[in-house]
């Protein structure tokens, strides 16, 4: 799974501001109609210390970015379920990161999530001290979708399935 050009799992992360907005089906249309496959999915609303683990435990956001960066994202975060789901398929991780746009909802390009969806600067967001609503989390590396998998999804919740195509093409 760590290699580059295989086929991976990542993890997407449908944030509260997707679900409260009502746009997780057309969001999920997009990785469908790449031909990624959905293996696992759930909607959850973690706590404080789930949210610690993600971020900071595997992501080092803390670490990275500061505690007021860490702050926000976790009320923003917690103010509402999600929806995890893990996709497969072949580069899924930088598949799925080309997809969703840049992480400033302002510098995605249109025709991606973040860029079709949403539109906050980093700037406003922290001038504001707010989270910055950008709709999805996914997977920086497949080192990291690993990890985050792992911390989202037990092994039996992850499921393995041939899609129509596959059985045609064997």
């Amino acid at each position: 799974m760590s290699s580059d050009n295989s086929v991976q799992k990542t993890l997407v992360l449908f944030k509260p501001d997707t679900v409260q907005r009502g746009l997780v089906g057309e969001i999920l249309t997009r990785f469908e109609r790449v031909g990624l496959k959905i293996v696992a999915t759930k909607m959850i609303a973690p706590n404080k210390d789930h949210y610690y683990q993600h971020y900071e435990g595997i992501g080092q956001m803390i670490t990275r970015r500061g505690e007021q960066a860490f702050d926000v994202t976790l009320n923003m975060m917690i103010e509402g379920p999600v929806i995890a789901m893990v996709f497969e398929g072949v580069e899924a991780v930088a598949l799925v990161r080309k997809l969703v746009g840049t992480t400033e909802p302002k510098s995605a390009l249109p025709g991606t999530i973040r860029g079709d969806f949403s539109h906050m600067s980093f700037g406003y967001a922290d001038d504001a001290k707010k989270g910055i609503p950008n709709l999805i989390h996914a997977s920086g590396d497949p080192e990291e979708a690993v990890k985050e998998i792992a911390h989202w999804f037990k092994e039996d919740e992850i499921y393995s399935y041939e899609v129509l195509h596959e059985k045609f093409t064997r």
